[in-house]
């Protein structure tokens, strides 16, 4: 999978879905698998930067549009088919992709999926609230939002794990709360002059929506959270790579979304028809399918991108990327443009700026304190990875 999957510093997409980007983040602080090999391509675009930074950004945006372009339909309420559509399309590829050499990760061991699958059920959660939040708000709020998960992991590492925030941080703390309260207020603004008032039966229902969208937008956060915390200790039974990851969730995914989406959604005739309409149908499922290899895109950009440049270069990349995937709402839906609305894209972009140099800063303080980098390096934080993966969804 991929909000995520299924991660900046944290990549959950609805990846990873998958951002999720989540939602299929990677859990590990610096991706090890490699991108394309010099055999594979020419040497001189191999190892430009500029190619595999242009990759992970298309890559990126291509994921949250194409989702947000299958939840846009009128009613759609088959998420989880949405999400087990995905994960079957992500097997399959990365499946191909390593037929022909280009990828490697482990085979499936009954053993090891025991112990990742409460990380697989975990980003399931996740990639679940993310598909909902993205069906009733926009793009640019969804992303601006979603920058709160880093405050969230931030301080649960401080409590379980005895890291610290800096003032830095806390500034861009404050930033990203400041851009959320702007982009709520525009949104409900909006509504309000666009469908005649709060008197309006229209207006009310549009922030009924909206509500509603905001509040899967506080249980994805907090699941987003509860997921990279969680993973943090459970990556060391199992010792993951990026591909490993890949694999195992959206394996250890499948039959649950399956079970799912035959049990808990509607799948009469009538509700497939309004979820898959005739004039629809094959822009849809196709959008599904492109989503799928969408994170596989992600992933290994991301590796591409590390490998070619820096893990300080990725996260800032990371945090520059907030701003397309921001405008790609406005650009391809009905997102409204407003004063109040690109206020609030600014100030959550700038806070993404600020939180990415303040863990450069952090991570350069403890390394001049931890002495060679060649006897001690230093490992990446779960709020780092938090905000690898948010970047990416």
């Amino acid at each position: 999978m991929a909000d995520n999957k299924k991660r900046d510093d944290l990549h959950i997409d609805m990846g990873e879905k998958r951002g999720d980007y989540s939602p299929m983040r990677s859990p590990m602080a610096a991706p090890r698998t490699p991108g394309p090999t010099a055999a594979q391509m020419p040497a001189a675009i191999n190892n430009n930067p500029i190619l595999p930074v242009l990759s992970y950004c298309a890559s990126s945006i291509m994921m949250t549009v194409t989702n947000k372009f299958v939840l846009s339909g009128t009613g759609y309420n088959l998420n989880f088919f949405l999400l087990c559509v995905q994960s079957v399309v992500c097997v399959i590829a990365i499946q191909m992709c390593k037929s022909f050499g280009i990828i490697q990760y482990r085979d499936f061991n009954v053993d090891e999926a025991r112990k990742w699958f409460p990380v697989s059920l975990s980003l399931i959660i996740m990639i679940y609230t993310s598909t909902k939040a993205l069906q009733y708000l926009s793009i640019p709020v969804y992303t601006i939002f979603k920058n709160l998960t880093i405050i969230l992991i931030a301080y649960g590492e401080v409590l379980w794990f005895g890291g610290s925030v800096t003032g830095m941080s806390l500034f861009s703390f404050g930033l990203m709360v400041l851009s959320s309260v702007i982009a709520a207020w525009a949104d409900i603004q909006h509504a309000l002059q666009s469908y005649g008032g709060q008197l309006s039966d229209e207006a009310s229902a549009k922030i009924s929506t909206l509500n509603a969208g905001y509040m899967w937008m506080l249980f994805n956060c907090l699941c987003s959270a509860a997921y990279v915390l969680g993973m943090r200790k459970r990556i060391k039974l199992t010792n993951f790579k990026d591909f490993d990851t890949m694999f195992y969730n959206n394996v250890l995914s499948i039959p649950i979304l399956l079970v799912a989406s035959i049990f808990v959604e509607n799948w009469s005739g009538e509700n497939v028809e309004r979820n898959f309409p005739a004039e629809r149908r094959n822009s849809i499922i196709g959008a599904m399918i492109f989503s799928g290899l969408s994170s596989v895109f992600i992933s290994y950009t991301s590796a591409w991108c590390v490998r070619v440049t820096s893990s300080t270069t990725y996260s800032m990349v990371g945090a520059l990327n907030k701003l397309p995937i921001a405008v790609s709402g406005l650009v391809f839906f009905d997102a409204p443009v407003t004063i109040p609305s690109v206020s609030a894209i600014a100030v959550g972009f700038v806070s993404g700026i600020v939180y990415a140099l303040a863990k450069v800063k952090q991570q350069a303080q403890a390394k001049m304190g931890q002495g060679l980098p060649t006897t001690n390096p230093t490992t990446m934080s779960a709020s780092m990875q938090s905000a690898r993966d948010s970047f990416k969804s």
